[in-house]
């Protein structure tokens, strides 16, 4: 064709050299106008006819495909396949243009390669499978490994040299290719640690404070573990540190059901006192207590008796203790609460005395994970129990505040 033109200009007066520089120019021009007409007819007809037929299919994978244009990336080597077999018509520039264009078949080949893959992820994300295991980091290596195998075959089809011959040199780049995929390599190696063990999946509730994070898994890949905050901030931590490193994972306690309450309340000491009569008649009327107060003062009676105990001093003998009796009565009220997890510990218990007083624990687990929900439970059993305090003849310790010092004062 490039002839033909060549004569025709000749024909018509054109010197030599001009002849052959307008008719490569109309060749060009023709072959850009040749893959134009290809892209639009591809785009415009081919693309919309493969979207309403994919519109139309019960596969859901195609649709994925087409959401992540991959059919857009693979008609995009039409244009390169028609300039690479076009190249015959510049004899002197032949070789370099079936170069440059396999070279540019080869990236957008690559750039199709990472469309799909990303496409396999989304197809697996929609399993319920994929929060156990993630597949994303070795997608990751996968699209690593084409981006090397790309480069090399680039490189051969540019320097015209076998691929064997590059591939035999990186032997002695080893250690150069450890050190540059350093973070790939751990990332790796890590991911597989993290699946295998089952650490830690999406959706996971994870505190590690020494990368301030503490919050829900959202994403896990070759390089990052992200960890969607509960201020909505974002931290990314290397996969190979929540190997190396600890961190509380709450998975447990959301699978269990329940979430544990571990809080204690501080007595006054110089409050705690022995029962008297007045006190066990007061509290009797408390049903949590009424059962308790009336089984416990027989069996003291009887063994105070038997043991031909003195009572002209409250020493001697056994008798119901105030501080005893609230313990019975938490214990109590926990176990009848109807948002308190009855299956799991539930326990009232006093720990060492302190220079704040004596600490009451109490230790149980609320029927929900929910954090809203725990937090209301937990704040609606202290705002009772510290109700009641008084009614058993017990102060709460604090710490003096500015108006007991007036008061003092006044005093």
């Amino acid at each position: 064709m490039i002839d033909y033109l060549k004569e025709l200009f000749t024909f018509y007066g054109f010197s030599d050299e001009l002849s052959t520089y307008s008719s490569n120019a109309i060749a060009i021009i023709m072959i850009a106008a040749l893959c134009v007409v290809t892209m639009v007819i591809t785009k415009k007809i081919l693309l919309k006819m493969l979207k309403i037929y994919i519109s139309k299919s019960k596969n859901k994978w195609d649709d994925v495909f087409l959401k992540n244009r991959v059919f857009e990336r693979i008609a995009s080597i039409l244009p390169a396949i028609i300039i690479h077999e076009s190249a015959v018509l510049f004899p002197a520039a032949e070789v370099w243009i079936k170069r440059i264009a396999f070279s540019y078949i080869v990236f957008v080949v690559l750039m199709a390669l990472y469309k799909i893959i990303d496409s396999i992820d989304d197809i697996y994300r929609q399993h319920d499978i994929s929060k156990a295991r993630p597949i994303k980091g070795y997608l990751q290596v996968v699209k690593i490994f084409f981006t090397i195998a790309a480069a090399i075959i680039v490189i051969s089809a540019l320097m015209d040299r076998s691929p064997l011959i590059l591939l035999s040199g990186f032997g002695a780049a080893t250690a150069v290719i450890m050190l540059i995929f350093q973070n790939s390599i751990l990332g790796l190696v890590a991911s597989i640690q993290l699946a295998t063990n089952n650490m830690v999946q999406i959706g996971d509730w994870i505190e590690m404070p020494s990368h301030g994070a503490d919050g829900d898994v959202i994403e896990i890949t070759l390089h990052t573990v992200k960890v969607q905050n509960w201020d909505k901030t974002i931290v990314t931590i290397p996969p190979h540190a929540l190997i190396t490193e600890s961190f509380k994972n709450w998975k447990g306690m959301h699978e269990s059901g329940g979430r544990r309450i571990k809080r204690s309340i501080y007595i006054d000491m110089s409050s705690i006192r022995f029962c008297d009569e007045e006190m066990l008649s007061k509290l009797r009327k408390i049903q949590h207590l009424k059962e308790y107060i009336e089984e416990r003062t027989a069996e003291i009676e009887r063994y105070n008796r038997e043991m031909g105990v003195d009572p002209s001093s409250i020493v001697n003998g056994r008798r119901m203790t105030n501080i005893g009796t609230f313990r019975v009565y938490i214990q109590s009220y926990l176990e009848h609460h109807p948002f308190i997890n009855h299956s799991m510990t539930t326990m009232v218990r006093q720990l060492q005395p302190g220079e704040h007083g004596l600490p009451i624990e109490i230790y149980a687990f609320t029927n929900t994970t929910r954090w809203v929900d725990y937090e209301k439970i937990q704040a609606d059993v202290f705002d009772h129990i510290l109700a009641v305090v008084p009614e058993f003849g017990l102060k709460i310790y604090q710490s003096p505040t500015g108006s007991d010092i007036s008061r003092l004062k006044i005093d």
